[in-house]
């Protein structure tokens, strides 16, 4: 066990003038010797000033135990010695020794402990300390919620130019968290955070630009802060900018260039990314058309829950595109959509049960199936539903209620609807 016999100060306290043998310990993220993320700490060996000859009174001599940190200790020693040691630290060791309480490095995970060294740092101007506390209140995590002060402290973070308390304060504003709506104030702070290289910031402004929300419509700016983003490997911005190019959105439409963005935000893990490269893979849509490709993308979106994927996925195994045909298979993914609410997904697993063969054909399942796409508005689901009534597959013979569900469908423009409702309604007058 390594001892030292020192006094503990912030590097900014510290005078090279002076004179002092120093040994400063870095933050090492280690398992086996975790400083709990901790900035560097000057580690005094003598305690009296050679500039000054006056002995640093104010600063309490002590012994630091350096193995505080090692996750093997109890989190009582651990807790006892990092904040005896924290107490007479700057601002900065503060809130970092916040981060080892919120995070539970080095200590158990304590979120008012947290709170308590992040307010700490926050009250002597400590930017990230002001941050951190503001967000807790936003969340109410080891504090209560309280919305005015975590504006409060998001504000003097952001006045401090902290640029993830510019963007936390932006989102408040955007999204109307706890303060009214307010998009010049939500631009602003986006701007500023945006401005310092932050690529969240840059894509929220981009989006902006892009849909034009709370500012004017202006693709130009749009791709600009887009591409600031994308260029730091922003998935989200990445893929926003292949939708500009696969539809054409101030820029000249290049399906090449979509299907590049889509797979650099495909290759970050992005769902949806990666379901629109499969799409291009299927279609052979900016690139050479291979169903196997398409099947992989689909499949690593499906299994990140993109309900979209899903039902896309079902679909090639319904009719054995690239794969054999297996209706096991296409109802697991059909399935998997249908709960989301995928509407293509809802119809499609209505068919298989309609028209499988053996153990999978289920007309009850078709009619549950059929009738969640037709509450929804699907004018051909809404058609089936009828079809069932009509004939009594899968509910009771009802031909009022068939002749409800084809009127609906009717509406919609649905053809054979309108000739079903003619022919129900001459055969009941005869």
């Amino acid at each position: 066990m390594l001892k030292l016999n020192a006094s503990v100060v912030s590097n900014k306290n510290l005078n090279k003038s002076d004179g002092y043998e120093v040994l400063v310990v870095k933050s090492i993220i280690a398992r086996n010797f975790a400083l709990g993320m901790l900035p560097a700490l000057v580690l005094v060996t003598a305690p009296v000033s050679a500039s000054t000859g006056k002995t640093l009174t104010h600063i309490s001599s002590q012994t630091i135990n350096l193995s505080c940190f090692d996750w093997q200790q109890d989190d009582q020693f651990a807790y006892d010695c990092k904040t005896s040691t924290f107490d007479v630290a700057s601002p900065a060791d503060q809130s970092n020794l916040g981060d080892s309480f919120y995070y539970g490095e080095g200590v158990s995970q304590n979120y008012s402990e947290a709170a308590k060294w992040y307010r700490k740092a926050a009250v002597q101007g400590d930017a990230y300390g002001q941050f951190s506390i503001g967000y807790m209140y936003s969340k109410g995590e080891g504090i209560p919620h309280d919305t005015w002060l975590a504006l409060k402290w998001l504000s003097k973070a952001a006045d401090n130019k902290l640029a993830a308390a510019q963007y936390a304060l932006a989102d408040m504003y955007y999204y109307g968290d706890g303060v009214a709506i307010d998009y010049e104030l939500a631009t602003k702070w986006y701007k500023a955070a945006a401005e310092q290289n932050y690529s969240y910031a840059q894509y929220s402004l981009g989006f902006m630009y892009k849909k034009g929300v709370g500012v004017e419509l202006d693709y130009e700016k749009a791709m600009t802060w887009l591409l600031k983003a994308a260029k730091q490997a922003h998935p989200e911005a990445q893929a926003s900018i292949a939708h500009m190019y696969l539809n054409g959105d101030g820029v000249v439409q290049d399906t090449k260039l979509a299907f590049d963005w889509f797979y650099k935000a495909a290759m970050q893990g992005h769902a949806g990314a990666q379901n629109n490269l499969a799409y291009m893979y299927r279609s052979g849509n900016g690139v050479e058309q291979d169903f196997q490709r398409a099947i992989m993308w689909y499949k690593n979106s499906a299994r990140q829950g993109d309900a979209t994927a899903q039902s896309s996925l079902g679909f090639m195994f319904h009719k054995g595109i690239g794969v054999e045909q297996d209706y096991a298979q296409a109802i697991q993914w059909y399935s998997l959509a249908s709960k989301q609410g995928e509407i293509s997904a809802q119809f499609n697993l209505g068919l298989v049960y309609m028209q499988a063969d053996g153990n999978i054909r289920d007309m009850n399942k078709a009619a549950e199936s059929f009738m969640a796409a037709a509450s929804q508005g699907d004018a051909e689901a809404q058609y089936y539903v009828g079809t069932l009534y009509r004939n009594g597959w899968g509910v009771a013979r009802n031909i009022e209620k068939a002749l409800e569900w084809f009127r609906m469908a009717g509406e919609s423009g649905h053809a054979k609807a309108k000739h079903e409702i003619d022919l129900l309604v001459a055969s009941h007058s005869a």
